[in-house]
């Protein structure tokens, strides 16, 4: 087993070697030239050639992929072209925002999505099913900025519960922190918790038609213990699955999220990134959420063998 990760581990290097490539080749290829925004409307030629050549912009690409992929390896993200300030900074300063508000909405979405998915299941065709389907569709279906600004609309303007907007760290007190974080955190999950819903539903339609659960309720034992440790057990397969790949969408979300609600987190760095055609802040946060997922797959490999130990690599 510890064999089997060390070699997955070895093996997201050449992975995320392709995706360093493949990042700095996207945003090369876009149109506009950063150096064309950085130098203003009223620059001349001469103006904008120095920026190119100070950007390392007038190199050939393979000599630019190789400068940055060098900088990589030794541990340096580059510097932002408008801040001055090392990317790898800027993401430490923003990572504990997306952190923190990705890991709630995991938490709301998983515990909600994960029980309603396998009531849904053992009362299939009944009125609970039914709603259960209609919030799974409707809540797939949902854009989230426009689910974000509802919610804000009831629970921050017209009820004053939650704060507009913004984001307060830990250290200013457990309840403050998560004021800032709820709204931001439920409109983030909804997606994802219809998600997971559906999957657990269609895993546990296909566990409980088999021997070994008749076989639990025909001895007598309460639907709870045949539900959680029988059937939910060998249906959570794909629902670990999903939670990974789910995890991609998290991320995605976080961007529109954090536009909405204010938050400092690395999706509102990105976006203002992209604006400004701040290569070196996009290429790091690209690399790094990549690196993540990377990672989180990999767990999900091993909680396979945790919870099913038939699977053997």
């Amino acid at each position: 087993m510890f064999a089997e990760i060390l070699r997955r581990l070895l093996a997201t290097i050449p992975v995320m070697g392709v995706v360093a490539i493949a990042v700095f080749a996207l945003l090369h290829v876009t149109p506009g030239d950063p150096a064309v925004i950085i130098a203003g409307d009223y620059a001349t030629n001469d103006d904008i050639a120095r920026i190119r050549a100070r950007l390392g912009l007038d190199q050939p690409f393979h000599v630019q992929v190789g400068i940055w992929v060098s900088r990589i390896v030794r541990g340096d993200l580059g510097t932002s072209i408008f801040s001055g300030l090392p990317v790898s900074t800027l993401i430490g300063q923003r990572a504990a925002t997306t952190i923190w508000l990705t890991l709630f909405a995991m938490l709301i979405s998983v515990g909600v999505g994960v029980p309603v998915g396998v009531l849904a299941a053992w009362r299939k065709g009944s009125w609970v099913d039914r709603a259960v389907m209609v919030f799974a569709v409707s809540g797939f279906s949902m854009p989230t900025f426009w689910l974000g600004f509802i919610l804000v609309y009831v629970f921050a303007i017209n009820i004053g519960w939650l704060p507009v907007q913004g984001y307060q760290p830990m250290a200013s007190g457990a309840w403050t922190f998560l004021r800032h974080l709820i709204l931001p955190a439920v409109t983030l999950s909804v997606v994802y918790m219809a998600l997971i819903a559906r999957m657990t539903r269609a895993s546990m339609l296909g566990v409980l038609d088999e021997d070994y659960v008749r076989t639990a309720f025909a001895k007598g034992l309460a639907p709870r213990n045949v539900l959680i440790r029988h059937a939910l057990k060998n249906a959570s397969l794909p629902v670990v699955t999903i939670i990974g790949i789910g995890f991609a969408l998290l991320i995605g979300g976080a961007v529109v999220t954090e536009s909405v609600f204010a938050l400092p987190g690395l999706g509102r760095l990105t976006v203002d990134a992209i604006v400004r055609r701040d290569y070196p802040v996009i290429q790091g946060v690209l690399l790094v959420v990549s690196g993540v997922y990377v990672l989180i797959n990999l767990v999900i490999d091993v909680l396979y063998v945790v919870l099913d130990p038939r699977i053997r690599y």
